[in-house]
């Protein structure tokens, strides 16, 4: 792998708008049992998404590679993390903005070979200013049987905890509404048979919406920001639980499958 190439992605820049409309809030609070009648929290990352014709595509439904992220040589790709910062909510029927800017690439070795991050910053505003400064952290990876795996410990539930069925209406549901075509997440015969998983994956932004929106929803407000960490994957073969608990600086927060292990693990400040 040429790192030094694909470091030379670093600084590129993107523009992106589209209209918040009512009629998408109305799908977004449908989907996730959200009430229709403000911008939720989380909401940007159903807009502004690559209108990426299909012949485009590569094998994963993803757009295939090296256009404004680098071409990295690695299969998977992934939602590492990131952080949300929220300024102010958007504007119901704005338009909204999305300025993206590729922060870092760096190549790390993992437990079951090379791993490649991608670290990309987004501006999200509308016509009243900034509202979201958003970081993105991708990871890349090898196929599946790469390497030695562990099994992670089981996670304890927090003092705060709710199930939610990850079935396939609600992973196919997200991924339109996000224009996700990355078949892992509704395309079972591919996830089983060519990446190797035991199900269809429940996506990392969707996690995090989930977390981000019980936590406010216990604290009675939307936190200011807002971190997370992927460390383990979610399949539509177990309902997800999300956890909370508060802490001196807000509430720490986490998912994860009934005697499972942490899947996404986050915090959140007010």
């Amino acid at each position: 792998m040429d790192i030094d190439t694909l470091r030379g992605w670093i600084g590129r820049s993107e523009t992106a708008t589209e209209d918040l409309t009512p009629a998408l809030i109305a799908r977004y609070g449908a989907t996730l049992g959200q009430p229709d009648t403000a911008a939720p929290l989380l909401i940007h990352l159903c807009l502004t998404q690559p209108a990426v014709p299909a012949a485009e595509l590569g094998p994963d439904g993803h757009p295939a590679r090296g256009g404004f992220l680098p071409p990295v040589p690695l299969p998977r790709r992934m939602w590492a993390g990131g952080q949300f910062d929220f300024h102010r909510p958007l504007r119901v029927g704005g338009r909204v903005t999305r300025q993206s800017t590729i922060r870092d690439v760096v190549l790390k070795q993992g437990r079951s070979g090379a791993l490649c991050f991608v670290t990309v910053d987004h501006l999200i505003s509308d016509p009243d200013g900034l509202a979201i400064t958003e970081r993105q952290d991708i990871v890349y990876r090898g196929a599946a049987g790469d390497g030695p795996a562990s099994a992670p410990a089981p996670a304890e539930p927090g003092a705060h905890h709710k199930s939610i069925a990850a079935d396939p209406p609600l992973l196919f549901r997200y991924s339109a509404l996000t224009f996700n075509g990355h078949r892992i997440h509704y395309d079972r015969s591919y996830a089983t048979d060519v990446e190797g998983y035991p199900g269809l994956i429940v996506h990392g932004p969707l996690q995090a919406t989930l977390l981000v929106h019980y936590a406010a929803d216990l604290r009675g407000a939307p936190p200011a920001r807002f971190r997370f960490r992927s460390l383990s994957p979610l399949f539509d073969t177990a309902d997800m639980v999300l956890n909370a608990r508060d802490t001196a600086e807000g509430m720490e927060l986490w998912t994860m499958r009934p005697g499972g292990p942490v899947a996404m693990q986050a915090s959140a400040s007010w």
